[in-house]
């Protein structure tokens, strides 16, 4: 696919702007609630956002090292990869939510979790946004970073943005279907 950078760099943006909205008024609820389970080996409201911050641990720090490492100035367009967009494109959520398994070291079930996890997202998507802001300066096309579940595999910075911002989307979908089984709201 191909995209103008700029109007891709703004649309991740607002996208992770509104998660960050999503998230802050969860800070309202009871932990309770951010604790319940539709089943017993689902994971909870802080489960999910835990989830996130192990791939914000990972994606975060390659993607500034590789932003500030690039020599390659910005480009009008950018052009996604075929293993980026298949990345991309797969973590989406569809019509009908297709369960994927995740990496045992990405499972945050059953840990002990608290209010503290909505905080570290926060933070990390602050830091996304100024990683966007500073992509705007480089190619990302050209840059290339590593993907979480190899290290011989790289993918195109604007593929590794748009893969980790409709996971996001893709977990908090999964946020929003928890408060609405439980007939709960975050605002």
């Amino acid at each position: 696919m191909k995209y103008k950078s700029s109007e891709l760099l703004e649309q991740l943006r607002l996208q992770t702007k509104e998660q960050m909205s999503f998230v802050e008024s969860l800070k309202t609820l009871p932990l309770e609630n951010l604790n319940k389970r539709l089943h017993e080996n689902s994971w909870n409201i802080l489960e999910c956002l835990a989830h996130l911050n192990l791939y914000g641990d990972f994606y975060l720090p390659e993607i500034s090292k590789r932003i500030t490492e690039s020599p390659f100035q910005a480009a009008e367009n950018f052009n996604s990869g075929v293993l980026g967009n298949y990345f991309a494109k797969s973590i989406l959520p569809q019509d009908k939510v297709k369960k994927m398994k995740t990496y045992p070291e990405m499972d945050p079930i059953y840990r002990q979790l608290d209010k503290n996890v909505i905080d570290i997202f926060l933070e990390q998507q602050a830091t996304v946004l100024q990683l966007l802001e500073q992509a705007k300066s480089k190619h990302i096309g050209k840059i290339r970073t590593h993907v979480s579940i190899s290290k011989w595999i790289k993918i195109r910075l604007g593929d590794t943005f748009r893969f980790f911002v409709n996971h996001n989307l893709r977990h908090i979908l999964q946020i929003k279907a928890i408060l609405s089984a439980y007939n709960v709201s975050s605002i």
